[in-house]
This record gives structure tokens, sequence and C-alpha cells, in this order.
């Protein structure tokens, strides 16, 4: 005998819930489906019209059968999906940053190419960044069945959760030590290059090269004067801006400009020598030029990205 739109209905509404639920479920969509159809036909209608009505009427099995089984049809629902995205953007920030810096020094410290560095750190970053996806969000889709019953996010919100007002970087303290640290920085270098900070048995040689004096030093004097002057200027509007924001931007690529032109040359070959006498391997002076570029790079990123996530947080007047 052919299966009734009322046996196959049955059947895909009970195919998908928990074997334990079948028979009660069964019976009781059964008793629900006869009783609208036979209300349809005393109305007046075909049995297999009234049939048809009733089970569209009904909508998706599937749907029907999340209903009973008390299961989600979407991945992240509502009760974690706060959490879900606050930590995929926390580490979507962190784990890529981390892993690309890792690889391309560890790409460079090998002696690739610079094409090689940057396709392997790229393909690294979209693999980290597929994974984090898949795994943050797989992790969230087996609570949010597991768990929804219970009916409590993941972390409960408290009062004590709200974020604290964080630092506008405008303040006296910001300004004066902006200044400390631009001219201490500054002594250094003027106290190197006069000095030397590397013991030889001619006695102490600057780490940096003497050749970066006058032009090169004169240029980072006067990028790092700027900075004082934009701290300055920001403590007295009382808050960061996009402008200020776009001339740090400047500022911090124009010292990361000088130097990485000077990469070749920046350190002294003296002061490499005797890193080379003491038993530091062949290869020091690539590592050194590979670390401090990539602390250059680091820096200059940071300062960029710091500057405009203060103007975006400064309170609007």
């Amino acid at each position: 005998m052919d299966a009734t739109l009322t046996d196959r209905y049955l059947l895909a509404v009970t195919r998908a819930v928990p074997e334990a639920q079948r028979d009660d479920v069964e019976r009781e969509l059964s008793a629900l489906l006869a009783d609208q159809i036979d209300d349809r036909v005393a109305a007046g209608e075909t049995p297999a019209a009234a049939e048809r009505a009733v089970i569209e009427a009904l909508g998706d099995p599937d749907v029907l059968a999340a209903g009973y089984a008390d299961r989600p049809l979407q991945l992240i629902g509502p009760r974690y999906f706060l959490e879900w995205k606050r930590l995929l953007i926390l580490l979507l920030w962190i784990v890529p940053t981390c892993a690309a810096f890792g690889v391309a020094l560890g790409k460079m410290l090998s002696g690739a190419e610079v094409g090689d560095v940057i396709g392997t750190t790229v393909v690294t970053v979209i693999t980290v960044i597929m994974h984090v996806c898949f795994w943050v969000t797989l992790v969230f889709a087996i609570i949010e069945r597991t768990g929804a019953r219970s009916g409590a996010p993941v972390l409960e919100w408290t009062p004590d959760r709200l974020p604290l007002p964080r630092e506008t970087g405008a303040r006296l303290s910001d300004l004066v030590a902006s200044v400390i640290f631009m001219v201490f920085l500054a002594g250094l270098i003027l106290w190197d290059l006069g000095v030397g900070f590397v013991p030889t048995d001619d006695g102490l040689v600057s780490v940096l090269n003497s050749s970066l004096w006058p032009v090169e030093i004169v240029l980072l004097f006067v990028v790092m004067a700027l900075e004082i002057a934009l701290a300055a200027w920001v403590y007295r509007m009382g808050r960061w801006t996009v402008a200020a924001a776009v001339v740090n931007t400047v500022l911090a690529l124009a010292a990361a400009g000088i130097l990485f032109y000077n990469l070749g040359v920046l350190f002294n070959p003296a002061a490499v020598q005797a890193g080379l006498d003491a038993g530091a391997g062949e290869d020091l002076l690539f590592i050194l030029r590979t670390i401090t570029g990539f602390t250059i790079a680091g820096v200059a990123v940071w300062d960029i990205i710091d500057g405009f996530l203060k103007a975006r947080r400064a309170p609007r007047r």
C-alpha cells in the first residue's frame, strides 16, 4: 500500500528526534493530524485536500522535530553569541599576529628570500585565522547544544564586568613621560656615539655606526622633537583626535623609514667584530639586523594602532 502524506510526514519528523522520544512524538503528532484533518473534512473539504492543508500548516518536519527535541536550529544562538564574539575578536587580534611574527622571524633567520618570507607569512596568517574561527565556533556550537537546557551563558553578566575607563593619553603625566623618554633616548644615542657601550681590547666602541652622524641622527632627533610637540598638542587639546593620530602615523613611519633605510649600515663593524671575537656565531650581523628590523616594524605598527585607538575612545566635544 502506498504511504500517505501523513505517514511520510510522521516518518520525517520522528526520524529527526532522539530514539527515546519517537514513540511519544509519533502518538502525539498522529492524534494532532487526525483531529485537524477531521475538523477540515467536517467543514466540507475532501480528505486529500484536508490532509495536505494540515501538513502544510505544520510546516517543515525538521523544524517541528527540533521543537520536540528542544534542539537549537542555529550554530550559535543569542545565549552564547556575545561570549563567542568577544573571545573570537580577542583571539583574532593575538594569535595571527604572534604566528605572523614567529613565522616571518624564523624564515628571515633561516636566510629565506623576501618573497618566500612574505608568501609563507600570508599563508600562515590565513590558515591561523581559519583555524581560530573554526575551533572557537565549534566549541561554542557544542556548548550551545549540550548546555542549552541550563539557560545560563558561559559567563553570567554582572555589573563587575563593566569596562573600566581607559587612559586617554592626554594627561600631563603622558606629556612628561614622552619628554623624559625622548630625552633619555637621545642621551643614549649621543653617549653611544661619543663614548660607546661595547668593550673591546682598545676600549669601548659604539653600537651604532658613526657614519650615521650627523644626517641620519639629526633626522631622528627632529622626529623625536616632533613627537614631543605632538604630545604637547594632544595635552593642550585634552584628547586625541583623528588628526593627531594621522600625525602620529606620519612620525612613526618617518622614524621607521630612516632606520630601515640605514639598516644595512646601522651597526658599527667594530662592535660586530667584538661580538664575533667573543664567540658569537658567524650570522651575528644578519641576526642583529633581522631582529632589529622586526622590532622597528613592531614598534611602528603598535604606535600607529595605539594612536587611532586613543582617538576612537576619546570623549567627543
